[in-house]
């Protein structure tokens, strides 16, 4: 048997022995749209060799992932609902927001169109007629960036849609996809950033209906989370990710990513950020 000063010469060693280095990495708490489009999975292996700073994404709808970072849970949040993001940031949770990149939103339906929005360029005017003609219509519900556009565009026509909750109006707490999915299987129509519509396999015969309303613009902003307010993030690291997206190299990367030939995100950040 063992020695107690045996033992107790391996527990020391063992205690002071040198950590084996670890990786560094971040966490990104990010709306959905970016995760579910294949953005990520086509930008980050090109940041991560460059930095060797690994890049975990959590993909929340955006008020989940401004929660979240308020919580302390995220080195970097990347979201598209901009006034909740500048109360983030006025709150002193993050250090700065920059605008990073852009789309659109559109709102798709069946072929048959039973509301007859189809070609419309008025947002407002065609959820008054999906309303009105109390055609079913499918929302997120999650107070995403995607649900709180849709009810500032309901909000614009007077109409409370909440008031038929469960009958025309369908919440389904859900992500863009999952949404989709549901609002398919019931026929009915729904807002989506174009980027997920465009990655999405189950269109059957939905297509988009509404489009082109300057009130449709969806921006996408990036802030590093403050190290004041949450002392443990990796604030370096979360600085060289933004600093990175935000580079001539990391807008004209976003400018590249496709699908099915049709460019998803439009790069806008601020010369003076690139």
């Amino acid at each position: 048997m063992p020695n107690r000063r045996a033992l107790a010469t391996t527990a020391l060693a063992l205690l002071t022995a040198p950590a084996f280095a670890q990786e560094p990495s971040i966490i990104v708490q990010s709306t959905t749209s970016t995760a579910n489009s294949g953005l990520y999975d086509y930008l980050l292996p090109m940041f991560e060799e460059e930095s060797g700073i690994r890049v975990n994404v959590v993909a929340v709808g955006t008020g989940q992932a401004i929660q979240n970072a308020r919580n302390c849970d995220g080195d970097l949040l990347l979201v598209h609902a901009r006034p909740a993001e500048e109360q983030f940031v006025s709150d002193g949770m993050g250090t700065e927001r920059t605008d990073l990149m852009y789309n659109d939103f559109v709102i798709v339906g069946p072929e048959d169109d039973p509301a007859g929005v189809s070609g419309m360029e008025d947002a407002q005017e065609a959820l008054s007629k999906i309303a009105e003609e109390g055609a079913s219509f499918a929302s997120r519900g999650d107070d995403s960036g995607t649900h709180k556009k849709e009810m500032q565009l309901w909000s614009d026509t007077g109409v409370d849609p909440t008031e038929a909750s469960g009958e025309w109006y369908r919440e389904t707490g859900s992500g863009m996809g999952a949404t989709l999915n549901a609002g398919i299987g019931m026929g009915a129509y729904a807002m989506t950033d174009r980027a997920t519509w465009i990655s999405f396999e189950n269109k059957q015969d939905y297509e988009v209906l509404v489009e082109g309303d300057e009130d449709l613009y969806n921006q996408y902003g990036v802030i590093p989370v403050s190290q004041e307010a949450c002392p443990s993030v990796n604030a370096e690291g979360a600085q060289a990710f933004a600093d990175w997206l935000l580079s001539a190299e990391g807008q004209e990367a976003i400018a590249g990513f496709e699908v099915d030939g049709q460019q998803l995100f439009f790069p806008n950040a601020p010369e003076e950020a690139s």
